[in-house]
């Protein structure tokens, strides 16, 4: 994982978004030399938020517990969104 202050990120901004894109290299953007910010890829940004959204489903569970239809309801919406599903909105 690089590191670039806010003025390198600025004059080299096409050039981390291609090492972001397409070689798939983290970068953390400075200022003062403390992190503020990270360049990543889509495709690691959707791993992001995947990640978050199990999280929080895992985190209602727990609170929930006792409940086996909220369960059952969110055993079936991981199965979905892994299928693809029928393409129905399955959000909250």
């Amino acid at each position: 994982m690089s590191t670039v202050s806010v003025a390198e990120a600025k004059s080299h901004l096409s050039e981390l978004l291609t090492k972001s894109a397409y070689k798939n290299e983290k970068i953390i953007i400075t200022r003062h030399n403390k992190p503020i910010a990270a360049l990543v890829s889509m495709d690691d940004l959707r791993k992001i938020e995947n990640y978050d959204e199990r999280k929080g489903l895992a985190d209602l569970r727990a609170k929930w517990a006792g409940f086996e239809e909220i369960a059952d309801f969110i055993d079936d919406l991981e199965t979905l969104r892994k299928s693809g599903g029928p393409g129905r909105d399955v959000s909250f």
